[in-house]
């Protein structure tokens, strides 16, 4: 009779109690917070005709990762005002100057606004989705909507 060898045997000692659903933790949050927006700085920036700048302000500041529903809602807001300021021949610059990681922040609350629309803004909304499924693709769709974290 062969003598199994210890490295052989060593797929036997994994505890499969610990995959059990009865067991399943909701995963945490490790990543750092980037900082809050500022309300104040955006409005200039938009009273001013700086909408990209504003954008760009803006998502480096988003609070995706916060549970505060009204903190949500103050962002969203935000958000679709940002939105709606820009014109529609400012779009695909606005969309061409941000990475790919803010491309995905806008998407997901360009997806929360057309949860809750507005006079005018849906249309809008898909102008802006449309640039950036020109520069992203599928992916950046398909990395929105799998996200546990919302906008």
């Amino acid at each position: 009779m062969a003598k199994v060898q210890s490295s052989e045997r060593a797929f036997r000692t994994v505890d499969v109690d610990l995959y059990s659903e009865d067991n399943y933790k909701e995963e945490f949050d490790n990543e750092v917070d980037t900082g809050t927006t500022d309300n104040n700085q955006i409005t200039s920036l938009l009273n001013a005709n700086k909408n990209a700048e504003a954008l760009k302000l803006f998502l480096s500041g988003s609070p995706l990762g916060h549970k505060d529903p009204a903190e949500k809602k103050t962002a969203l807001e935000l958000a679709i005002r940002i939105l709606m300021a820009t014109k529609v021949g400012q779009i695909e610059k606005a969309v061409a100057d941000l990475d790919n990681d803010s491309r995905d922040i806008l998407m997901k609350f360009i997806y929360k606004g057309f949860e809750v629309p507005s006079d005018g803004s849906s249309a809008h909304l898909l102008l802006w989705h449309e640039k950036i499924f020109d520069v992203n693709g599928i992916g950046s769709v398909v990395r929105v909507l799998t996200d546990k974290k919302r906008a």
